[in-house]
């Protein structure tokens, strides 16, 4: 019993090694890949999520302002008076 018991705890204390060194292995392997992706996004110059979000407001104001002084100029049309 004591001897089954001692391979029990050996073979779990493997497992659990394994697990960890996993989980650091794929951790890093992660980083490694974000890493990459981050480079390959600096040198093609592409905005960030933050920049294309201030971008869309500014042209949804833009629109706004658009409209509206398209309205102002459809109420201002007077029509002539027939001679």
């Amino acid at each position: 019993m004591t001897k089954s018991k001692f391979v029990i705890e050996k073979l779990s204390k493997l497992f659990e090694q394994w697990l960890v060194s996993y989980k650091d292995l794929s951790e890093e392997l992660l980083n490694i890949l974000k890493n990459k992706r981050d480079e390959v996004v600096f040198k093609m110059k592409l905005a960030s999520k933050d920049e294309i979000d201030v971008l869309s407001r500014r042209v949804e104001n833009l629109e706004k302002i658009i409209n509206k002084t398209k309205k102002k100029q459809s109420k201002k049309t007077i029509k002539a008076k027939k001679l």
